[in-house]
């Protein structure tokens, strides 16, 4: 069975994907990224982050990602195409640029000047958005806002349209219905040819993150469909 390969969202870890992992069958994964989780010593670059993903595959797999997860699972898709089966990623149809950049800059140097504020007010907002199994799940490798600088000054120099352009395979996109992160999706979509989007409704960029249910069955069918394609 072709394995999954879950990654996380910036300042958060791979237990965020806890509970939508659980109910996906067969083997899985969800490694940390640099700069996050068990790896918050480590300095946060979008390669480093890239060979993170990268190490943790044992042949094809899918890659799934939201939000900064999203923007390094397109990165690693583009460079190592033979290593990913399909791509299902979310809260990440932007393009890193312009206003979009300078707001998230902004907030995100807000977090690093004053980084135990911004990690307690971030689990507030994920206990406040989120059920209370999802929102312990989110926080239990630990909020690391101090890397956020870092991690918006490394998405700066990416250009996902372009990856989607590189990467021949499947891709899966979904996103909330009141995520501005969606603004560019069908951007998105016509860098890859045949991919798929799913919206779900009344949900936010982290609101998502609830509908597990809904996740797990896109991750589900994006894994059949491309076992189904498989000459093996």
């Amino acid at each position: 069975m072709i394995p999954i390969v879950f990654v996380h969202g910036i300042r958060l870890s791979g237990t965020m994907w806890g509970p939508v992992a659980a109910l996906v069958d067969g083997p899985s994964t969800a490694p940390d990224l640099p700069g996050h989780g068990s790896r918050g010593g480590e300095p946060f670059t979008l390669d480093g982050a890239v060979e993170a993903v990268a190490s943790a595959v044992d042949g094809p797999a899918v890659l799934v990602g939201h939000s900064l997860g999203g923007f390094v699972a397109i990165a690693a898709a583009a460079r190592y195409p033979e290593r990913v089966a399909a791509l299902v990623v979310g809260g990440c149809t932007v393009r890193p640029r312009g206003a979009f950049l300078a707001g998230y800059r902004f907030a995100a140097g807000l977090a690093g000047r004053h980084p135990e504020l911004a990690d307690r007010l971030s689990v507030r907002g994920f206990q406040r958005a989120l059920p209370p199994p999802v929102a312990a799940a989110m926080v239990a490798g630990g909020v690391r806002c101090a890397v956020m600088p870092s991690v918006v000054t490394a998405l700066s120099d990416l250009d996902p349209p372009a990856c989607l352009r590189a990467y021949p395979g499947p891709v899966h996109l979904f996103n909330g219905a009141r995520d501005p992160f969606r603004a560019e999706e069908r951007r998105f979509l016509a860098a890859s040819p045949g991919a798929h989007l799913t919206i779900v409704p009344a949900r936010g960029h982290i609101g998502v993150m609830a509908e597990t249910e809904t996740l797990a069955a896109l991750v589900t069918e994006a894994r059949r469909q491309t076992q189904k394609a498989s000459p093996t």
